[in-house]
C-alpha cells in the first residue's frame, strides 16, 4: 500500500471519529456539543446537560474536561461547543472583568451583545476559598485569611488557573498584602496531595469539594471579602433556543435545583466513591426531574479500543503528512545549503515550542478536537525527519555522487537511484524518532478533546485513581515501543 493511499484512509477514519460539529457547518438533524472543564464538578454537569439534550432526541456529544475557563469561552464563542457549565464570579472577575460588571442583570446584558445567554443559577454558590490541613491550623491559630499575614513560612500550593487569575492569587496577595513567596502552581487535584503529604501546606479550594471532608481540612474565613459569589450556571450560545429549544427548556429546569449540598454528595460519589460522572450525572436527574435517562455505560475494553482508534488516528494522520511533507524538505535542504540552514531552523524553532502551548495556540485557528492537534503533532514530527533526510544524503560520499554524474544521471535520476537509496537508513531513523515522540505527545491532545490514550490519564490525574492513569501510560508506552520495533525492522530489511 502506498503512502498517499495509507494516508487517505487515515484521513477517512479520523473524520469518522471527529465530532459532526467540527466537521459539518450544518446538517438536517440538531447537533450540540457540551463543554466542560477539567474539574469533577464541571464533567457532572456536563454530563447533566448532555443526558437532557440526548433526552429530547438530539444527538449530543460531551467533549469533556477540556481545561480552564479560556478555552470553554473561546471555544463557546467560536461554535465549537454550544454550551458548558460556569459561574457568575468567573465571568464578572476573570472571563469579563475588562467590563467591571456589578449585577447578574449587566453580566446577561453583556452576554447577549457577545450572542450568548445564561440560566438562572442552578443553586449553588461554588466559591473559591484558602484552606488548610485543621490541626495544622488549630495548632497555628489559623481561622481567617489574614491571619496568614503573621506566617510567612507557610508553603503555598494553587491551581495553576487560580496562579494567573484577575480573581486569583495576585489579587488575594494584594488585598490581604501577604508576604508568602514560597508559592507554587500546580494541578488543582494533586494539590491535595500535596496538603496531605506535608509538602504543602495552603491551598485553593472550590467550597463544594468532596475532599474538604475527606483530608479534614479547614476553611479560612475570607475575613476582607475578597471572593465573590459563583453561582454556578448554565451558559449557552443565543441560537441553540431556535436549534433545540426542547434541550434549553431543560437546561433552564436544573435552575434552583441543586444545593452545595448535593453538589457536593454528587462530587463524593464520584472523586471517593468510584462512580462514573455520567451514572451519577444521571441518578440526579431521575430522582430530582423525575426523567428517565437511557444510559448506555460502555465496557473497559469498549473504552479501550475507542482511545486506542483516537490515538492511532492522530498519530497515523500526522506522522504520513510529516513524511510526506518533510522529505522534500530534507532533500532540498541537503541540495541547497543556503535555503537548507533556514528550513532546519524553522523546523528547529517549532521542536522548541512547548507542546501543550502549541496545542493551545492552534485552538483560535483550527478549534478543538482532532484538526488541531493533528497540526500540532504533524510540526513537531517534522525536525527528525528533516534532519535525518538532509544528513543522509550530506553524508554520501563525493565520489559516488560524481561517479553516477559521470555516467550521465540527470539530478532526479540520481536523487532516485544513488542517493535515496543510500539514505534510506538515516531517513527510516529519523522517522522513527519522530514517530515515538508522536506517540507520546499525542496524549496530550485529550487536554483540547481529541481523545486517545491522553483521556484516561487525565481523568486519572483528576480522580487520583492510579488504576486509570495506568490505562492511558501503559498503552502510549507499549504503542511507542511497537512503532520503535516495526521501524527497525523495516530499517533492517530496506538499508543497503
Amino acid at each position: 500500500m502506498s503512502i498517499s493511499r495509507f494516508t487517505v484512509m487515515l484521513l477517512l477514519a479520523f473524520l469518522a471519529t471527529t465530532p459532526a460539529h467540527q466537521i459539518f457547518a450544518a446538517g438536517e438533524s440538531v447537533r450540540i456539543t457540551i463543554g466542560s472543564k477539567s474539574f469533577t464538578e464541571s464533567v457532572i454537569l456536563g454530563d447533566m446537560l448532555s443526558h437532557l439534550a440526548q433526552r429530547t432526541g438530539i444527538e449530543a456529544s460531551h467533549q469533556r474536561q477540556l481545561g480552564g475557563t479560556r478555552v470553554l469561552w473561546n471555544a463557546l464563542l467560536g461554535g465549537e461547543i454550544d454550551a458548558y457549565p460556569e459561574y457568575t464570579g468567573t465571568l464578572m472577575k476573570e472571563t469579563l472583568v475588562k467590563e467591571n460588571l456589578q449585577t447578574e442583570v449587566q453580566l446577561k446584558q453583556t452576554l447577549a451583545a457577545r450572542g450568548l445567554r445564561m440560566t438562572r443559577p442552578l443553586g449553588f454558590n461554588n466559591s473559591y476559598a484558602i484552606g488548610m490541613k485543621e490541626a495544622l491550623a488549630e495548632r497555628l491559630g489559623l481561622r481567617k485569611i489574614s491571619d496568614l499575614r503573621d506566617h510567612p513560612e507557610l508553603v503555598f500550593g494553587f491551581g495553576n488557573e487560580f496562579m494567573d487569575r484577575a480573581d486569583g492569587w495576585p489579587g488575594l496577595q494584594q488585598r490581604y498584602q501577604l508576604p508568602h513567596h514560597n508559592v507554587r502552581g500546580l494541578d488543582h487535584d494533586l494539590a491535595y496531595r500535596g496538603i496531605e503529604s506535608g509538602t504543602l501546606h495552603v491551598t485553593d479550594l472550590y467550597v463544594t469539594d468532596a475532599e474538604i471532608t475527606y483530608y479534614n481540612l479547614r476553611t479560612l474565613e475570607d475575613d476582607l471579602g475578597y471572593f465573590p459569589a459563583y453561582n454556578a450556571v448554565i451558559l449557552y450560545r443565543a441560537d441553540l433556543e431556535q436549534r433545540a429549544p426542547e434541550a434549553v427548556a431543560l437546561f433552564k429546569r436544573l435552575a434552583s435545583r441543586i444545593d452545595a449540598q448535593a453538589m457536593r454528595e454528587l462530587n463524593a460519589r464520584v472523586k471517593l466513591n468510584g462512580a462514573a460522572e455520567a451514572v451519577v450525572a444521571a441518578s440526579f436527574l431521575e430522582d430530582n426531574l423525575a426523567l428517565d435517562i437511557d444510559l448506555e455505560v460502555k465496557t473497559a475494553w469498549q473504552r479501550f479500543w475507542r482511545h486506542t482508534r483516537e490515538h492511532l488516528v492522530l498519530v497515523g494522520i500526522s506522522l504520513s503528512a510529516a513524511i510526506l511533507v518533510a522529505i522534500p524538505l530534507g532533500i532540498v535542504a541537503a541540495r541547497y545549503a543556503r535555503l537548507g540552514q533556514i528550513v532546519l531552523g524553522i523546523a528547529g524553532i517549532i521542536q522548541t515550542i512547548p507542546s501543550l502551548a502549541l496545542f493551545v495556540f492552534l485552538i483560535p485557528l483550527l478549534g478543538i478536537g482532532g484538526p488541531p492537534a493533528v497540526v500540532a503533532l504533524f510540526l513537531y514530527s517534522l525536525l527528525p525527519i528533516i534532519r535525518n533526510t538532509h544528513a543522509g544524503i550530506r553524508d554520501i560520499s563525493p565520489a559516488i555522487v560524481e561517479s553516477a554524474k559521470a555516467l550521465g544521471l540527470p539530478s532526479r535520476a540520481r536523487l532516485r537511484i544513488v542517493e535515496l537509496p543510500l539514505a534510506t537508513g538515516a531517513i527510516l531513523a529519523g522517522i522513527k524518532t519522530s514517530a515515538v515522540i508522536n506517540v507520546g505527545t499525542a496524549t496530550l491532545a485529550a487536554l483540547i478533546g481529541a481523545g486517545g490514550y491522553g483521556q484516561p490519564i487525565l481523568t486519572g490525574i483528576r480522580l487520583d485513581d492510579i488504576g486509570l492513569i495506568l490505562q492511558g501510560a501503559v498503552p502510549a508506552a507499549m504503542l511507542a515501543l511497537l512503532v520503535q520495533g516495526v521501524f527497525e525492522l523495516v530499517e533492517r530489511r530496506l538499508s543497503p
